[in-house]
């Protein structure tokens, strides 16, 4: 029996641009705080590891004692909190698929592919995410940032799910938009498809991958070429 392809997918970023979304909450939490906010843009650039990180670097950024003073951290915990609740309560206001998803999951299941999301976001915020904007059944699997006792960059969050899913190393690819992707794809010695333009600071130069694409329209090309491997 031929070993089925399996593809694991990143979120924020790769799937959806979830960067309207997250402003808003991250700007509701820095007010409510006293710091500044940013623009969607800068978001962009600090969603890759999840919500504590994204609200770590906004505190850090803007301090100007250096980040680990003890009411950083007590306020980072309760940010941290309101961050999620208001995010969760408005998941998918603004945020939006990748051009050409949606065709390409469709065509995807059409091949018999197996699919499953890696994101550092927590499981229940991207499995809300995945249902509220109609994509979620195309998946077997959805792996959070809090699923293992592990996430990305770490190979484990990716290995596991294909292990679960019933999947082959050699037969699997990650598509992700980041270097936090990048880097856990090629730990776990995956082949990895770069979005360009994604959530990062890192140019594209500076991010390893095997492909680079702009979005997902006519990836059905590039992907059908492992299909017959």
């Amino acid at each position: 029996m031929v070993q089925k392809l399996t593809i694991l997918f990143d979120l924020d970023g790769t799937l959806v641009d979830t960067a309207p979304d997250l402003m808003k909450a991250h700007n509701y939490v820095m007010k409510k705080y006293g710091y500044k906010t940013k623009s969607t843009d800068a978001i962009r650039k600090l969603v890759g590891r999840g919500a504590s990180h994204l609200i770590e670097r906004s505190i850090w950024e803007q301090a100007k004692k250096e980040f680990g003073q003890i009411d950083d951290q007590i306020n980072k915990k309760k940010m941290v909190k309101d961050f999620i609740d208001y995010y969760g309560k408005n998941i998918a206001i603004e945020s939006k698929l990748t051009k050409g998803v949606k065709q390409f999951l469709d065509w995807s299941k059409q091949k018999n592919i197996s699919m499953g999301v890696c994101t550092n976001k927590q499981d229940y915020l991207a499995v809300e995410l995945l249902k509220q904007i109609n994509i979620y059944d195309y998946f077997e699997y959805v792996a959070g940032g809090n699923t293992f006792d592990y996430c990305k960059p770490d190979p484990r969050h990716l290995t596991s799910v294909i292990e679960i899913m019933q999947g082959e190393i050699k037969k699997s690819i990650m598509i992700g938009d980041s270097e936090t992707d990048a880097n856990s794809a090629r730990a776990a010695g995956i082949t990895f498809i770069l979005l360009k333009d994604g959530y990062t600071e890192k140019k594209v130069s500076e991010i390893y991958h095997d492909h680079l694409i702009k979005d997902f329209k006519g990836i059905e090309q590039l992907i059908n070429k492992y299909l017959k491997h």
